[in-house]
This record gives C-alpha cells, structure tokens and sequence, in this order.
C-alpha cells in the first residue's frame, strides 16, 4: 500500500457521523483513534432542577430512534426513587411498546443500512425496481416490518417517538384494546417476511472473529430488553443499581464519548444483540426457537457481524411476544401509582436496540431532579470498536485503501452505533511513516 490520507467527510448508513485515524509503520497499526464527535448533548445538565413528573418526557428528547428507550429507562429510575411500584398491567404493556420499538428500530438498520452491503450496491436507491429481485422484495418487506412496529407503539403508547401516554406510575391514558385483532393479524401477517430476512443476514459471510466479552440484560424467565440483572461472560450478575460501579469510565482524549472497560478486569466489551442473544438464546420465545433452529445454531458467536443476524432473529422474537401479549391481555382501568415526592436515587437499566442503556435519577425532598446520569451503549461499545477495527486493519493490510475502508464501515455498521443520542462516524485520516 501507497503513504497517503483518505478522509470520508459523511459515511452514510449509519446514524451520525464520526472518524477514525490509523497510523501505519512498518505494516502494522500503530495507532488508531475512534473519534466520535458532539457527544455532549447536555441533557442531563438541562434536567437538573425540573419537576420528576416532567423529566423522562425531556429526557425522551435525547435521541428520536430510541425515544421509547430513553423514555422507559429514566421511568425506571425515577420510579425507583420514589419507592412506586407499577402494576403488572404497566409492566406488560410497556414490554409491548418495547416490542414495537424493536421491530421498528431493528428494521430500520438492517434492510436501510447493511441490505444494501448484503446486495453489493451503494445503497437503498440501487436496488432495482424489479418485483422478482430478491432485493426488491426485501426491501418491501421491511416496509410492512416497520409499519407493524410503529404501529404498536402508536396503538400502546401514542407515538412511536416521544410518546405521550406513558408516565411515572403507569399511563395518563390505557390503550383501546378494540385494536388489538388488526395488530394480531397483522403480526401474523408478516412472519414470514420476517423469516425471509432472517435467513439473508444469515447467508450473509462477513466475519471478524474477536473474543471480546459480552454484557446484557438477564432475568432467566424470558427473552426481555427491560427486566433483569446484568451478566457477562463470565457469569458475574451485577443488580441494575450496581452497573455504574461495575464500570471504570476511561477517557478518551481525541473523542468526544467516554469509553467503559470492567472495574477490575480493565477490559473492553461488547453490547447489543448479539450479546442477548448469545446470553439468552434458550429464553427465545419458543415459537421463534422452533421456526428458526437452523439460523440458531451459530450462536454464541464471537463473530460482530452476527450482530445482524442477531437483530434480524429478534424482530421475530418481539413479534411472536407481542401476539402472545395481544391475545391474552385483559384492559382493567387503573390510574397511575402516585405517592408524596421524597428524597432518593433511582437506577433504570434498559437494553436499548443498541445495547445496556442506563439512567440514574436523584431526586430531592420536593420532587425536583437534583442529579442525573446517562450511559449510552455507543460509548459502551467505543473500546470495541476500536480493537475490532484494529485486529481488521493488522490482518487486511495487504488490500488496497477502498476495501479497508468499505470492509471498516461494514464493521461499525454491525455495531449499529447510534450517533444521534450518543456520538457522531466516519471520517479517516491515514498517517504513514
């Protein structure tokens, strides 16, 4: 390979924008700088001093693909707090906004994003107009995937972003269960699209095999994204309260986002998909277990790119869950769970489409947010993405600069990092000596 510099002033298919800098000597990677950019979105800052009733509407602003995320994580925190406990009616309904939001989200990245990786073109735009073009089809299919996801949490919640019903204690409003046949029917509707893409991202080869470790939500009852402990590879489980602590934050002068590697183990990790389903395969529910046994047997994978597949296997997840949940749940009238403000601190660990999403409330004496914390998984996975792209780069420099650079955005690709709540990708600086 030729000295040089290559810069991507705006990488598409991905949510934001960032950069990457590699120093190459004696061909190898001497350094390699991730840099993410306008991380600091001052949130947490803008909150303080607000009414807790009216925070986690706020702190739902924080990114619009994971409103709903966002939204549920600081109703957690704040909850916690204040010692309300939500009904178990309020528990399964947020689990079914949650469903929405990751048919919708996952959908999102995997047919606008990596498809067109998958197809071999630049981007949505090139597929052809041709209805027996697999591609074609595909995309088509993740239009109705989309559809049925926002239109759960429309159904459930009021909007798929920045809903309006949900609120601490339960909802400000129950949702019309005279609606719930046309989304059963719906869901059942698009299995087998869902299906179909299942077994694209499965047939899809890229591989970058790294034995990072892994963290995601476990509660070994059932495949969920808002309940349980946090695990690692390991085994370690670590109460919700406790991740903070579990955590060493690093700084990272040239970007940005912070990064995260364990208290004690100083070493990076990996959230996401792929980690809940490397975790948590066997809570799948058992209709989606038995309609892809096949496409299952990859995991637990060390592969990053499975992370697609990973995403892919739970949207069918989350549409089996929500026709499970549509068909058996009975609307009783209830008003939120309201108790007299106190003093407290409130921890909200939710597995965002991206990965472990945390919020910390501290509220005072008079119901007003005196702190709060955010960690979102992009910073998480910051630290992983650089040792992937390292690793990459090591093994691959024999290839010419355009498919290192092709061949390092599909890797960040199948992190789906979301730069819009967390960080900004991809611009490259190439420095040879």
């Amino acid at each position: 390979m030729h000295s040089g510099e290559i810069t991507i002033d705006n990488i598409t298919k991905i949510e934001g924008t960032a950069g990457l800098k590699v120093t190459i000597e004696n061909d190898r990677v001497k350094d390699l700088k991730f840099i993410i950019k306008d991380y600091r979105r001052f949130y947490t800052e803008a909150v303080k001093g607000k009414p807790y009733i009216a925070a986690s509407s706020f702190l739902s602003r924080i990114c619009g693909t994971c409103s709903v995320a966002h939204l549920f994580a600081s109703l957690e925190a704040i909850e916690k707090s204040q010692g309300i406990v939500i009904s178990e009616q309020t528990k399964l309904l947020r689990r079914l906004a949650y469903n929405g939001l990751m048919i919708r989200d996952h959908a999102l990245h995997l047919y606008f994003f990596v498809l067109p990786d998958v197809l071999g073109v630049d981007s949505i735009i090139d597929i052809p107009d041709n209805h027996d073009d697999i591609g074609h089809i595909l995309l088509h299919d993740s239009f109705d995937i989309k559809k049925i996801g926002t239109a759960i949490t429309e159904v459930i919640i009021g909007a798929a972003i920045h809903a309006p019903l949900p609120t601490v204690g339960g909802f400000l409003k129950l949702p019309d269960p005279s609606q719930f046949p046309d989304l059963i029917s719906r869901l059942e509707n698009i299995r087998s699209q869902v299906i179909r893409g299942i077994k694209t991202f499965f047939d899809y080869k890229e591989s970058l095999i790294r034995n990072s470790d892994y963290l995601c939500l476990r509660n070994g009852k059932s495949y969920d994204f808002i309940e349980g402990d946090i695990i690692n590879s390991t085994g370690k489980r670590v109460a919700e309260d406790k991740f903070h602590d579990f955590l060493k934050s690093v700084v990272i002068p040239y970007s940005e986002a912070e990064g995260y590697v364990f208290s004690d183990e100083h070493e990076d990790y990996l959230v996401g998909s792929l980690a809940r389903v490397n975790f948590n395969k066997d809570l799948l529910n058992s209709r989606t277990r038995k309609d892809i046994q096949e496409y299952l047997t990859v995991f637990p994978s060390n592969n990053v790119h499975h992370n697609n597949l990973a995403q892919a296997i739970e949207i069918l997840q989350c549409v089996d869950d929500a026709i499970d949940i549509l068909k058996t749940l009975k609307i009783i009238e209830e008003k939120p769970v309201r108790k007299p403000p106190q003093a407290g601190v409130g921890v909200g660990v939710v597995e965002a489409p991206r990965g472990i999403l945390y919020h910390m409330a501290k509220v005072n004496a008079k119901g007003m947010i005196e702190d709060y914390d955010v960690i979102v998984p992009t910073a998480q996975n910051q630290i992983s993405i650089e040792d992937d792209l390292k690793k990459y780069f090591n093994e691959n420099l024999s290839k010419d600069e355009n498919t290192l650079r092709l061949e390092a955005e599909k890797i960040i690709r199948a992190y789906d990092p979301c730069m819009s709540c967390a960080t900004n990708f991809l611009k490259i600086e190439w420095i040879r000596k």
